[in-house]
């Protein structure tokens, strides 16, 4: 009796695993009698039910492929939201040196600025903030108002504050450096339009 009821018991078991693993997504191709036009010898081998655990196999690949795909975008989008929190950062500090600058160009000096040259920020008391180019060592103790600070008015007509000033230089002397360089390309070949005449 044991015997006898022992593959009952795993054909309902086998029958479960099979429901769950279509639940899952998992999924058998489709049955034909005559498969690329053509009636096949042995219509058993071809209509039989195959083993139940190939099905139950089938959803667990295509669930551990859900995941890697999933774990793949993550990681992709991770790397994305930090190389735009990376942008947004540098937008923000653009924006505030455009800021910076355009206030800088609108403080009164009775000089013409030349870039390449340093200019010195003092402020007077009555609020009126002007450009220098005598510094406030020059001035020794008769500085007559508030040093600000000092700025180096740069080609593109941007400002660099004196304590970047060394870093900046060193930027701009290393593209410098890469826009002297002959670029390597290879040589040119002339268009062959042969064909294309008479």
């Amino acid at each position: 009796m044991e015997d006898t009821a022992t593959p009952g018991k795993t054909e309902g078991v086998l029958e479960n695993q099979v429901q769950s693993a279509t639940d899952r997504g998992g999924a058998l191709v489709e049955l034909t009698p005559t498969p690329g036009g053509l009636a096949l010898v042995s219509p058993y081998h071809t209509h039989r039910a195959g083993d139940p655990l190939d099905l139950v196999a089938l959803a667990e690949q295509v669930q551990k492929a859900d995941e890697f795909v999933r774990a793949n975008a993550t990681n992709k989008l991770t790397v994305i939201a930090e190389q735009i929190q990376h942008l947004q950062e540098q937008a923000r500090k653009v924006l505030e040196d455009a800021r910076r600058d355009a206030d800088l160009h609108h403080a009164a000096c009775n000089i013409v600025k030349k870039p390449g040259n340093i200019y010195y920020l003092y402020k007077r008391e009555s609020g009126q903030r002007y450009f220098s180019i005598i510094s406030p060592k020059e001035w020794g103790a008769s500085c007559p108002h508030d040093f600000l600070g000092a700025y180096k008015l740069q080609h593109d007509l941007s400002w660099t504050p004196y304590e970047d000033i060394e870093k900046q230089d060193a930027k701009i002397s290393i593209v410098d450096k890469l826009l002297s360089q002959p670029v390597a390309l290879p040589p040119r070949p002339d268009p062959n339009f042969q064909g294309l005449t008479h």
